[in-house]
């Protein structure tokens, strides 16, 4: 059977051992070399940067969100031992960790090293379809002979140069399609590598919960299992004509999936619509001082995730969820596209003030569509704001004393609201 060692990278065919250096660390399987498309998912990205940066932090549990009132962006593994999990108010986290050390999340930084990865990626294939900042789809078919080896070891001496270059591991999913690739990176976290071939597709998701499908959230999921649908296999006793007939298009999507069917393509050009970031707060608030400190800080996430992916907004958009679960959006076009936190604040903070007083919130977001190249942004001034310029002129050389010296050279004093 075709096997690689994932320490040393040498090919064999057969054993619990590499014939090489002797590590365990060996992966197999009959259609390991045949397989082409993968998901690659950094482990914990966030608070690996964290522990990789300060030593202090390596063994112990590492929280990376926001104060006692906020909420967990994510987690090392140590802290997900204890049952802490991303989105978890932090109340509830330091209860199940108490021993826990918390970080405030570091955008600049992550969206660095997101893009160094990014560049090692680039090196192997121009079929790359970004997620988010620590996870993408990759194509190597066909890049065989370029690499001089089949894009199980490419992928492999990815994984490897991250630890070694960067300092950060991440766990690989191959496949043949999207969809089983996207499952398989899940299946061995962290530092895992896990293969689907096309022979075992059948008997892999059979027995697997319906849930573990793509897009199945709670919703869905509670509306399959009033179908008497709680596994693939449920689903597969379903005709497609019936499936699509009670739940529409995502019918004939879970007809295609149950049967690990996924056409779709690695699209390096898939359009990102909009972005955006949220923030759920422990206690519901009406408190104008607090709320208007998250608009900044939410208003220069979203631009720091703008300038990463080099675009620009021409839309801002402001979404509040009241105690009651009321929800409120609402958003303002912009005369030409941005990615200044100052003016996605302002507008952001235009938004907010006629609902100020319908408060208290448990949600508060901000966000751009209508999305433009960067190229295109902040290129004309505004008539009504004759300091606008200026501001901008020091937001960008903000940018570029944080890029020299760190995310936390220069602090705006809104956002220690």
């Amino acid at each position: 059977m075709p096997s690689l060692c994932r320490d040393c990278l040498t090919s064999f065919d057969a054993g619990a051992r590499c014939p090489a250096c002797r590590s365990p660390r060996v992966l197999a399987h009959p259609e390991l070399y045949q397989l082409s498309i993968a998901h690659m998912d950094c482990d914990a990205f966030y608070a690996s940067v964290e522990k990789r940066d300060n030593p202090a932090l390596r063994d112990v549990p590492v929280i990376v969100g926001g104060g006692q009132r906020g909420v967990v962006s994510t987690c090392c593994y140590l802290a997900r031992i204890h049952g802490v999990r991303s989105a978890m108010p932090m109340f509830q986290a330091m209860k199940l960790c108490p021993q826990a050390t918390v970080v405030k999340p570091r955008m600049a930084v992550y969206v660095q090293v997101s893009r160094a990865i990014r560049a090692m990626m680039e090196e192997l294939t121009p079929a790359i379809e970004p997620l988010s900042l620590d996870e993408a789809f990759l194509d190597l078919t066909g890049t065989e002979r370029l690499h001089g080896a089949p894009p199980a070891v490419v992928l492999a001496r990815l994984i490897r140069r991250m630890e070694t270059e960067l300092g950060l591991s991440g766990s690989i999913g191959l496949s043949h399609n999207k969809f089983l690739a996207k499952i398989a990176s899940d299946l061995d976290k962290p530092r895992g590598f896990s293969v689907i071939g096309r022979a075992e597709t059948a008997d892999f998701l059979r027995p697997k919960p319906v849930r573990l499908i793509w897009g199945v959230g709670t919703a869905t999921q509670g509306a399959l299992e009033k179908a008497g649908i709680r596994t693939i296999a449920d689903l597969l006793r379903w005709d497609r004509a019936d499936l699509v007939a009670r739940f529409g298009q995502m019918g004939e999507r879970l007809w295609h999936l149950a049967r690990g069917e996924d056409h779709r393509r690695v699209n390096r050009d898939e359009k990102v619509k909009s972005i955006s970031k949220e923030t759920t707060f422990f206690e519901d608030t009406a408190d104008l001082v607090i709320l208007d400190g998250h608009l900044w800080r939410l208003a220069e996430q979203v631009a720091d995730r703008a300038k990463a992916k080099r675009l620009a907004g021409r839309t801002v958009t402001l979404k509040l969820k009241r105690g009651d679960f009321q929800l409120i959006s609402r958003r303002h076009a912009l005369g030409d596209p941005t990615q200044l936190t100052d003016r996605i604040y302002r507008a952001a903070a235009d938004l907010f003030r006629p609902e100020a007083a319908k408060g208290p919130f448990r949600l508060i977001g901000v966000g751009i569509a209508d999305l433009a190249p960067e190229d295109q942004a902040d290129l004309s001034g505004d008539l009504l704001d004759p300091y606008a310029a200026k501001r901008a002129k020091a937001e960008r050389a903000t940018d570029a004393i944080r890029a020299r010296f760190g995310p936390d050279a220069i602090v705006k004093g809104r956002a220690l609201r």
